[in-house]
């Protein structure tokens, strides 16, 4: 750039050297002016050419940002590349882990399970081993009791000898060795150790030296007594002879009476007065019964309408459970009513119970218990004729103890059922007949009054429960005391039916059901007299039977029929199916 012009100054000069002066300065005016246009020339050259550079500059450095770029890219990618390679490698360590891992939780576990199994094991055997040892403590207990008090019939059982005093003494010496040896075993036992086999060989092979011991000695008694048993065993066939001998006397006047007035012209057609009576009585006795109970019965308030159905579910649902699954349970039922009826508590749907709760509540039991005895009869011994024999045998076992159950039982059957009387009752005058029905045992309700076949399926089941019961006794009552309601009123039955009109298809029916449940026992009580009875049938009542029965009734008939004549062929009737036997109690 050039240096700005200095202002024109006053020239003194001549004209031409002005002129001069003038061109001269023209002249610099135009090199000014050129080299002002050159160096413009230049300067947009020179900006040319820079930008021109710095355009290329600009792509080199595009070029050289996109190659940082691509590298950074590359470099990314190759970090990328290596981190996806230890990743996968670090995941592969991972999984190898794992799986080594898991593999050793397996080991693990293993040995855990192996641990408790052992654990386990070791803990039956120990259980095992305690059971074991108290199993054999109460052995040895046991057998300690059996000989101290084995070791107490020693002294009865010598004074009783005949022996010398010297042989006794030498017993009872014995004895206490016995004894000692047995206390010895206890008293190293009694620290908390338990016996061992060695210990209960010592003591058993002790008990047995004291039972033969005790074998001994009653053998020795055995023979001393010998002759005054023989004389009492001959004192005992006597009086037996002379009662067998009153028996059949007695047996054979009431065949004879009942042969004498099947040869009359007709037979009774009611039942003896003394029969009535007895069966008035009974029914009287319900009715006292009933009323006594009539405020608990009748009851309004909660408390006792609660007691009420708990008291009657105490006495009839072990009824419900009596079967002939095996005698331990047949036991418990017995034991249940008659820890009832003896005023001790009874658990009965989870609430304790007893009849002391209430009044009334002896009566009220006895009646439901007496009830459900004879509906079972009419119910299920009408369908399972077997089940009448433990059924029977458990209420002549509550019979013995508590007769007021027993008479009750029997107005319950003699109500439902007036052949077990036996007694036909008349029509009365006024009487509707729906009504008579009901009083003969039929069932009647709206739809009328129920079939014969079930009516007698119904009578069927009340006869053979009854004729159960009669040739029954608990197994586990008193000898001592004699039987309520024995084989002999079988017998009176059996007579006073015979001395009876037969009614068509009933008295057929029932015959046939009493003789079978309890034929056989009538049989071995009553020998011949039962024969002569059983021929009677045959020959004189069974014709009448046939007289009375009408061509679609004679099923019964025939059943009746064959059951007399095989009977009467082989002089042989067998026990009933059905029967209790002595395994059954040991069940």
């Amino acid at each position: 750039m050039s240096s700005p012009t200095p202002p024109p100054s006053i020239s003194l000069l001549s004209p031409r050297a002005t002129q001069m002066a003038g061109c001269i300065l023209i002249c610099e005016e135009k090199h000014r002016a050129k080299a002002k246009m050159e160096l413009n020339l230049r300067q947009e050259m020179q900006e040319r050419q820079v930008a021109s550079v710095a355009s290329r500059e600009s792509e080199q450095l595009k070029r050289f940002e996109e190659l940082m770029e691509l590298k950074q890219r590359q470099e990314y990618q190759s970090m990328r590349d290596m981190m996806d390679r230890e990743t996968q490698e670090s995941i592969g360590r991972q999984e190898k882990l794992k799986e080594e891992q898991r593999h050793r939780m397996k080991i693990l576990n293993l040995r855990l399970r192996e641990a408790e199994q052992q654990r386990l094991r070791e803990a039956e055997l120990e259980r095992q081993r305690q059971l074991e040892g108290r199993d054999r403590r109460r052995a040895l207990n046991a057998i300690q009791e059996e000989i101290l008090q084995l070791n107490q019939l020693l002294e009865p059982t010598i004074s009783a000898q005949a022996g010398p005093v010297s042989d006794g003494t030498s017993y009872v010496t014995r004895g206490n060795q016995l004894c000692s040896q047995v206390s010895e075993v206890v008293r190293t036992t009694a620290e908390g150790e338990f016996p061992s086999v060695d210990d209960m060989t010592v003591a058993e092979r002790a008990l047995h030296q004291m039972r033969s011991l005790i074998r001994l000695m009653q053998e020795e008694n055995a023979k001393a007594q010998e002759k005054k048993k023989e004389l009492e065993e001959e004192e005992e066939r006597r009086r037996q002879a002379e009662l067998q001998a009153k028996q059949e006397e007695q047996q054979k006047k009431e065949a004879l009476s009942v042969k004498e007035k099947a040869r009359k012209k007709g037979l009774q057609t009611r039942a003896e007065t003394s029969t009535l009576k007895w069966y008035k009585e009974l029914q009287d006795s319900a009715i006292q019964c009933t009323q006594s109970f009539e405020v608990l019965n009748n009851a309004k308030d909660i408390q006792t309408k609660k007691l009420r159905m708990e008291l009657q579910k105490a006495a009839t649902i072990p009824v419900s459970q009596i079967s002939s699954i095996s005698g331990s349970q047949l036991r418990e039922i017995f034991d249940k009513i008659a820890k009832l009826l003896s005023d001790r508590s009874v658990v009965s749907g989870g609430k304790s119970v007893s009849i002391s709760q209430h009044p009334k509540g002896l009566d009220f039991v006895s009646y439901k218990l007496a009830e459900k005895f004879v509906k079972q009869g009419e119910e299920e011994v009408a369908s399972h004729h077997e089940a009448a024999f433990p059924i029977a045998v458990v209420a002549a076992g509550v019979w013995e103890l508590h007769p007021k159950v027993g008479d009750l039982i029997l107005a319950h059957l003699h109500k439902k059922c007036p052949y077990a009387v036996p007694h036909y009752p008349p029509m009365k005058d006024g009487t509707s007949v729906e009504d008579y029905q009901r009083i003969l045992g039929y069932r009647v309700d709206d739809s009328g009054v129920e079939g014969q076949d079930s009516f007698l399926k119904r009578m069927s089941g009340m006869i053979r429960l009854y004729a159960a019961i009669i040739q029954l006794r608990w197994p586990y009552g008193s000898t001592q005391k004699p039987d309520p309601h024995g084989i002999n009123h079988g017998w009176r039955w059996l007579a006073q039916m015979l001395n009876m009109e037969p009614l068509a298809d009933v008295t057929a029916t029932l015959l046939f059901d009493f003789l079978e449940v309890c034929g056989h026992a009538l049989m071995k009580q009553y020998q011949g007299q039962f024969w002569k009875l059983i021929l009677l049938i045959k020959e004189e009542y069974f014709p009448r039977i046939e007289a009375v029965t009408s061509a679609g009734q004679m099923g019964s008939v025939m059943r009746l029929k064959q059951f007399l004549e095989s009977s009467l062929r082989s002089r042989q009737i067998n026990p009933p199916k059905g029967q209790l036997t002595s395994s059954f109690w040991r069940s």
